[in-house]
Parts: structure tokens; C-alpha cells; sequence
């Protein structure tokens, strides 16, 4: 890939590192509510999508750390299929269920519920590639609110119907579309909508990000093509 990444990834790290630390703030004012802790893998079996520049962050450090470990490597492929079958599944499901009637917010709700084992966690219940773990697993386990709805983890013991700090999960999906749409536009891909995919981390580890995924056009195709397009005019 004749892009360089690293700019976006940094951008995205830096997030990161703000989310680390708005966990770590919480956890040291309500120790007694926050109950994550090494062996609980709860969040490692939530349902949950990856934005653009996310997808590329975990696809690039998965082959990075797996690069001369190709036997393990094929495990985890092997589980990201699986996983994201059942993820495929569960969407189509949901779909059909709105398009039978559903309200959109009663399938969402059942979509929380859902529970899949992420491909990245291990026999021993810990995360593969935990430094490089998603945004969302690293807010788990301290409340946080989307669409203006509250969630606590299952395993937390925030009492219910008290104000907590609380995360804000709509202003960093913005920033991360923003991370992504810039990336998009330095890229100057034929896929101008692609800051908006979202995609399972399954199917992250699973592609194959390279140029023509990417819809990036090779030195000299544009010029080639546009003189094709004179060539038709005439």
C-alpha cells in the first residue's frame, strides 16, 4: 500500500490514550463499582462494529504481531470465520425482523443481548492482541451512554438510578468517522462513502486491505483513464 497510515493511526492512538485514561480515572474513583480485572473476558463477547480507520489499526498490528507465527495465525482466521458467519446471521436476522415490523429500537435492544466469542480471545480468556484492543473494549466495564441511553456492564455494581461519570460514546464515533474521513480523503479512493463502513472485527482481521480494496487508484490510472475518455469523445 503506497499510503502511509501511520499519521491516521496516530490520531487514532491518541484516542485511545484519552480513552485509557478517562477508564482508569473512573476506576480509581469508584473501585468498589468497576470489576474488571484479568481472566473476566465479559466485553470479549460483545457485539459491536469497527469504524474504517479502526478496522485498518487492528488488521495492521494482527499481522504485524502474527507475521512469523503462521500456525497461530491460521487459528484465529479460522475463529474469525466462524465468528463472523454467526455475526452475518445475526444481522440478517435483525434486518428481517424490521422489515417484518419491528420497531428499530426493539432489534437493537435484542442486538445488545447477543453474544459472540471474539476470534482474538484466547484459551487462556485473555485478548490476543490486548495493547491494540478496540476503543469500545476499553470503555467496558464504566458507564457509558449512546443515543442518549445510559449502559453499565452486566458486572459492574454502579447501583442502579444514580448519576456516575459517565462516557459519551456518540462524540468519540465522531471523531473516529472524522479520523476515518480524512483518511479517505488522502487516500483519494474511488470509494469516496468508505469513512462511513462499519465492519465486525472478525471481518477486519479477515480482509485483505490493499489498494484495490481500497478503491485507490495505481500512478498513471488516472491519466489513463482520462485519456480514454478523450479517446471516446472524439
Amino acid at each position: 500500500m503506497t499510503i502511509d497510515l501511520e499519521p491516521f493511526f496516530e490520531k487514532y492512538e491518541a484516542l485511545l490514550k484519552a480513552a485509557d485514561a478517562v477508564f482508569e480515572k473512573v476506576r480509581s474513583e469508584y473501585p468498589d463499582c468497576v470489576k474488571c480485572a484479568e481472566g473476566c473476558s465479559d466485553c470479549c463477547h460483545a457485539l459491536f462494529d469497527l469504524t474504517l480507520i479502526e478496522a485498518l489499526y487492528i488488521n495492521h498490528h494482527f499481522n504485524k504481531a502474527y507475521r512469523d507465527r503462521a500456525e497461530d495465525k491460521d487459528a484465529i482466521i479460522e475463529k474469525a470465520n466462524v465468528a463472523d458467519r454467526t455475526v452475518y446471521k445475526i444481522k440478517r436476522d435483525a434486518y428481517k425482523a424490521v422489515e417484518s415490523g419491528a420497531s428499530e429500537e426493539d432489534v437493537l435492544a435484542e442486538l445488545a443481548k447477543k453474544r459472540i466469542r471474539c476470534p482474538l480471545l484466547n484459551a487462556q480468556e485473555l485478548c490476543s492482541l490486548y495493547e491494540n484492543r478496540p476503543i469500545t473494549c476499553r470503555f467496558y466495564g464504566i458507564p457509558t451512554a449512546i443515543g442518549g441511553k445510559g449502559h453499565t456492564c452486566g458486572r459492574s455494581a454502579f447501583p442502579p438510578g444514580e448519576q456516575y461519570p459517565t462516557v459519551n460514546l456518540d462524540l468519540i464515533h465522531q471523531r473516529l468517522y472524522q479520523i476515518s474521513d480524512e483518511l479517505v480523503k488522502a487516500l483519494k479512493t474511488r470509494y469516496s462513502k468508505m469513512s462511513e463502513m462499519l465492519v465486525p472485527l472478525s471481518m477486519a482481521l479477515l480482509t485483505v486491505y490493499d489498494e484495490e480494496y481500497l478503491g485507490i487508484q495505481k500512478s498513471g490510472e488516472g491519466a489513463s483513464e482520462a485519456a480514454k475518455e478523450e479517446d471516446e469523445d472524439e
